[in-house]
């Protein structure tokens, strides 16, 4: 009745995955690395060694009914597409490569599809973010856990092959995991068709992704640019999303190059005697724009958390990166959809 499809590039987690499946259910591993080759290192059946390909660690497990597809390193939409296209059965599960799947989830999926109308096309698990219960949680363990909330994300996401292959599966457009689950669901249900929750649950734990991994999702921006295109200005309300912070970090940016530009033309002005001090001031009132908004960002940021001194440091300097950034990737979606 199911497949199950996972992309990968390699993570450590990949096996727990897959041993959480359980057997008897098909699984399509997507091996989504740069390349491929049996001489370097290939996700394999069995045995208890670990291959490595371009830096990354694969691990080798066995499970009943496993296959491997390739994809080439074109990102996971294409990963997925490329497992769904494998599939041969009615529904086709997609998970993430670092979630762990409940005890009794398989029996669960049953229960959650069997009886399901035909007007329905998903059906979306529960997801879990475990987090710490003698502290409160980091702005990335904060950021985890926001997909317990979010809409038809698939860390856990059922979906019927048929209607898969009557919307064109996923849009390969979308070169990161970010944004085309959410594209898949709007283009599935202007064809007609509802999504539903269903009750298995499936864990997403936290992982550590380092000091800049706040600035690295502000790629994120180049890919709503790309939904905006595709879906129209109301399609953050359509997935059950917030309004984001573009527009203060497009301000913030603003004031930050004014307040640098003007003292700038303030210090040549003065050598040379001709500007008098009104550079000077616009650069003063632009900086503190700039220094509000930033410390308001920051604060944003740090007052839900643990407050200790790394986490503190962390959200000051990359609440000052992270508006030019997020500016920069935006017009970088724009520029590209418009081509």
């Amino acid at each position: 009745m199911i497949t199950v499809v996972i992309p990968t590039i390699g993570r450590s987690t990949l096996g727990d995955t897959v041993a959480a499946v359980g057997s008897g259910v098909p699984v399509i591993v997507v091996d989504d690395r740069v390349t491929n080759r049996d001489r370097t290192g290939t996700l394999r059946r069995g045995g208890g060694s670990r291959t490595k390909e371009r830096g990354v660690t694969l691990p080798s497990f066995s499970h009943e009914g496993l296959r491997v597809v390739r994809s080439g390193g074109r990102g996971p939409a294409a990963a997925r597409n490329a497992g769904w296209r494998a599939a041969d059965t009615p529904w086709v599960v997609f998970l993430d490569d670092d979630v762990i799947p409940e005890p009794g989830w398989t029996e669960a999926v049953w229960k959650d599809l069997v009886d399901l109308p035909g007007d329905v096309a998903g059906s979306q698990g529960r997801i879990v973010v475990p987090l710490p219960a003698d502290r409160r949680p980091t702005d990335a363990e904060r950021n985890t856990a926001g997909l317990a909330r979010a809409l038809w994300v698939t860390a856990d996401m059922a979906y019927r092959r048929s209607v898969l292959e009557a919307v064109g599966g996923f849009d390969e457009r979308f070169p990161r995991a970010y944004r085309e689950d959410a594209d898949l669901a709007l283009r599935v249900a202007r064809a007609g068709h509802r999504l539903v929750r269903g009750d298995r649950v499936t864990a997403h734990p936290v992982r550590p992704d380092g000091f800049w991994a706040s600035v690295r999702f502000q790629r994120g921006n180049a890919d709503d640019a790309l939904m905006r295109h595709v879906h129209g200005p109301g399609w953050r309300a359509a997935i059950g999303g917030g309004r984001g912070r573009l527009r203060t970090h497009a301000v913030t940016t603003v004031a930050g190059l004014a307040a640098l530009t003007l003292a700038a033309r303030g210090i040549v002005g003065a050598r040379r005697e001709v500007l008098g001090r009104g550079p000077a001031v616009l650069a003063g009132l632009a900086g503190a724009v700039w220094a509000a908004l930033t410390a308001e960002f920051a604060w944003r940021r740090i007052a839900p958390g643990p407050r200790t001194p790394d986490e503190v440091w962390r959200m000051v300097v990359t609440s000052v990166v992270i508006p030019p950034v997020a500016c920069a990737h935006r017009l970088r979606g724009e520029w590209r959809v418009r081509r």
